[in-house]
């Protein structure tokens, strides 16, 4: 097994739903000339679709990321087998953000064209999963905070813990299966954006811009795969420096801007020292597992979770990029 893997299945929990918190690029309705995989769908479906699309992606890259850093939390001082009030650090967990707002977004998505029953059943159920969580981590973080396991001797934190582990993987699988059905379209669409804007524009700065994301999505999946392939991540990784090598030979009035340009290489530099740390097995000191466990794997060069801080860097300075038009 790959070193860095089996680090990851060692430290729990915590170090795999990391893997699972990247945020979701928005969606973006493809131009009028881009090819459709439906010869009936019109401008008009492509952009209710990105509007359906985006609620979705709008309740992920909201709730998910703290969803998953309260089970972090959790995890960094409890046992699997749950709490027994004699840790020697009790931090208790993370509330997550209100999530009526979720729901109502989810419940307008659905109905809205073009249907498609298993994407809004995926929407649905997360929508579902993640409300459910929201009361019981209130519930687990006032019990904490207050203290009372003091007064109870754990009595209730050891009540809490199959309940609390039972929603959040509920909420985990729910978050898998909404992200991949998103994620599906989103793929599809950016393959068509980038050969409607290379049979209109060239391999334009937009071009090599939207190329750059299909790549970066390609080396995260690559890097972070269950049982990563060098010769998958070598390819994935090229091709991606490829593009980030175009973007910064543009000048004049097809420069990219400075931040953009430097989200991409910060990613590839960490894609880079990922690869290596899997290519040469270098396991991680005793030092890094402990800070991995207590939510600061970021921090560490040639982790999955300082790729995916980075991926997520360059994602927000794409969103930006689409705000700004």
């Amino acid at each position: 097994m790959n070193p860095v893997r089996a680090f990851i299945f060692a430290v729990g929990a915590a170090a795999l739903v990391t893997l699972q918190s990247a945020t979701i690029a928005a969606a973006q309705a493809p131009k009028p000339e881009t090819p459709s995989s439906d010869p009936g769908e019109s401008e008009a479906d492509q952009a209710s679709l990105t509007q359906k699309l985006n609620a979705y992606v709008g309740c992920i890259n909201r709730l998910s990321g703290r969803s998953y850093d309260s089970r972090r939390r959790y995890f960094s001082w409890v046992s699997k087998s749950g709490p027994t009030g004699k840790e020697r650090i009790i931090y208790g967990t993370y509330t997550i953000y209100d999530t009526s707002d979720c729901r109502k977004n989810i419940e307008a998505a659905n109905a809205m064209e073009p249907r498609d029953e298993a994407l809004e059943a995926a929407a649905s159920a997360y929508a579902d999963a993640v409300g459910k969580l929201e009361p019981l981590l209130k519930e687990a973080n006032e019990y904490y905070s207050q203290e009372d396991y003091k007064d109870d001797k754990m009595a209730k934190g050891k009540a809490l813990h199959p309940r609390l582990v039972a929603t959040w993987d509920a909420f985990a699988k729910a978050d898998k299966t909404l992200r991949e059905g998103v994620e599906t379209i989103n793929d599809r669409r950016a393959a068509e954006r980038v050969a409607a804007i290379e049979k209109s524009e060239g391999k334009s700065a937009r071009y090599h811009t939207e190329a750059l994301m299909i790549e970066a999505k390609r080396v995260l999946r690559t890097e972070t795969a269950d049982k990563p392939d060098m010769n998958a991540i070598n390819a994935a990784l090229n091709a991606y420096e490829n593009q980030v090598k175009a973007l910064d030979q543009l000048d004049g009035d097809a420069k990219v801007d400075s931040f953009f340009l430097s989200a991409a290489k910060g990613y590839l530099t960490s894609a880079k020292q990922l690869m290596r740390r899997i290519r040469d097995k270098t396991p991680l000191s005793q030092g890094d597992r402990m800070m991995i466990n207590a939510g600061g794997g970021e921090m560490i060069e040639g982790t999955p979770q300082r790729l995916l801080r980075n991926y997520n860097d360059l994602i927000g300075a794409y969103n930006s990029r689409l705000r700004r038009g």
